[in-house]
């Protein structure tokens, strides 16, 4: 460390609650190294794009117009119930700042669930109240019952974040009842390309609480474009308008995205077909593996398993080169990994190195002992 830094200060000057928070723990920030990549979630392959790189010299649009309209049309809402963000990282953290005031309003997790929603609050000195999902991975509407004057947003993560299904839609409709005249209730829809069937982008005019949250990052391939947007009623956009960067999305990421939202639906639909085949496979294979407590049932690219020896699997599949995402320290998720559904290639690298690693544990090394 440089020894210009004066620590003291640096530690005087920082809020309290910051100095002492735990940061996000991302695939890439958690891990590196690796020749495989199956821990985040990503599209498999490698997605090349072009762009024009004219005009840098310009600010960009605030909300690109043809950027807007094309999402608007794909999610089937009107262009003022659209708000494009910097990932849908980005949605979480402008609707906190938006709706919480900080040191005196609460949002609500249902965990096991995606972990951002807890670091951006914390990060606005807002806090966290924890309902658990019930044993079957389902809301807890007692517990969130008694709950309903206490949080302004409520954050439901469907399909789930790591667990990869989906929550019961009549339970979603009871929460958004529940919370109509006190919360928001923001449906977390990352992975919603893979079964769209469970939108609830539709319902957007009948539930003035509902935001949806997307991304670009899954189904289309885009993860290094941070692309997303927010989809809510006209006034709630409005108000999360004041409180967005000023260019929230640089010109070749507007480009990109809409070429993507235009010209390129056909390839997302053959990319999401692809990923329900090979996911089909991969249940297969994790189903044959003797070491296997319980596979989870997934309507996304990931798969959650529950195995044996998690950690000794983690380790030997990290030392081959093949990244998976250790879920043990989530809520009830003790001793569960998560695998990507990469490309074909690597998911014949993933089940060749656990190939590999049951043959060491079936034939391991002979050792002799000194007479």
């Amino acid at each position: 460390m440089s020894a210009n830094v004066n620590i003291d200060l640096i530690s005087k000057l920082v809020r309290p609650d910051v100095r002492e928070m735990i940061p996000y723990q991302s695939a890439r920030r958690e891990q590196s190294g690796g020749s495989c990549w199956l821990n985040a979630n990503e599209a498999g392959g490698n997605n090349a794009q072009q762009v024009n790189l004219e005009n840098l010299n310009r600010y960009p649009d605030f909300q690109p117009t043809a950027l807007i309209q094309a999402y608007a049309s794909f999610a089937k809402v009107n262009t003022n119930q659209v708000l494009a963000t910097r990932g849908a990282d980005e949605g979480i953290e402008v609707l906190i700042r938006t709706f919480c005031e900080s040191e005196k309003d609460n949002i609500i997790i249902c965990p096991p669930t995606y972990g951002m929603y807890a670091i951006s609050a914390k990060g606005h000195n807002c806090n966290v109240l924890s309902i658990p999902l019930l044993e079957n991975l389902q809301l807890d509407l007692k517990s969130l019952t008694d709950h309903k004057d206490n949080a302004k947003i409520v954050f439901i993560c469907s399909p789930n974040n790591p667990t990869g299904d989906v929550i019961a839609r009549d339970d979603i409709i009871k929460t958004l009842e529940l919370f109509k005249d006190s919360a928001l209730v923001v449906v977390d829809e990352a992975y919603i390309e893979f079964c769209p069937e469970f939108t609830f982008a539709s319902l957007i005019n009948q539930y003035p609480n509902l935001v949806v949250l997307r991304t670009l990052s899954k189904a289309f391939a885009l993860a290094g474009l941070r692309c997303g947007f927010t989809l809510a009623n006209e006034y709630i956009i409005a108000m999360m308008s004041k409180i967005i960067a000023p260019y929230p999305i640089s010109n070749p990421v507007a480009q990109i995205a809409t070429t993507a939202l235009t010209e390129q639906l056909t390839l997302m639909q053959q990319r999401v077909d692809s990923t329900i085949e090979l996911r089909t496979q991969i249940n297969d294979f994790l189903d044959s593996q003797p070491w296997l407590i319980k596979r989870y049932s997934s309507k996304t690219n990931y798969v959650l398993f529950n195995a044996q020896n998690a950690l000794e699997l983690f380790n030997a599949l990290v030392e081959r080169g093949v990244l998976i995402r250790n879920q043990s320290s989530q809520l009830s998720l003790e001793n569960c990994l998560r695998v990507s559904i990469g490309s074909k290639q690597e998911l014949v690298e993933f089940k060749q190195a656990v190939n590999d690693y049951n043959q060491s544990i079936a034939n391991p090394p002979s050792t002799t002992s000194k007479q």
